[in-house]
């Protein structure tokens, strides 16, 4: 396997693995609660575990493509945290300004909370995925 796919595929795992960890307490412990009072009509009885999968390992994707950067040795962590801010606000944004345009009974606190915690989980996952991996992403991968 090539280093660069190797870099990349070592950030992901990872980056998957810190924002699993995250996401998880934030659900338990934010956004369930959130969600079941702000919004618990519209929740399914369980959540589909095929959509959940399929949200994480794209999501993840996109912190390592926009945010974490393994094979760019010449960005600046505080760039790197920027782009995963950035990511993070934007795709929520994307799912939480939709929600409340089309649902009927989506909440404003919903979608605030929402795309906050999108730019700050990337923002976070980010930062410490680029220090754990710090002497492998900041020189440049053999070709």
């Amino acid at each position: 396997m090539n280093p660069r796919t190797r870099n990349w595929l070592t950030a992901y795992v990872v980056t998957a693995l810190i924002f699993a960890v995250l996401d998880v307490a934030w659900i338990l412990l934010v956004a369930n609660p959130l969600y079941r009072s702000q919004i618990g009509g519209l929740l399914a009885p369980k959540a589909n575990l095929l959509g959940a999968v399929l949200f994480y390992a794209v999501f993840v994707a996109g912190m390592v493509h926009y945010g974490v950067r393994p094979n760019a040795a010449e960005v600046p962590l505080r760039q790197r945290v920027t782009g995963a801010a950035l990511f993070g606000f934007f795709t929520y944004a994307t799912w939480a300004l939709t929600g409340f345009a089309v649902l009927k009974d989506f909440t404003a606190l919903v979608a605030v909370t929402d795309i906050l915690w999108g730019a700050a989980a990337c923002s976070l996952v980010t930062w410490v995925t680029a220090t754990v991996l710090r002497r492998r992403i900041t020189k440049p991968a053999a070709a």
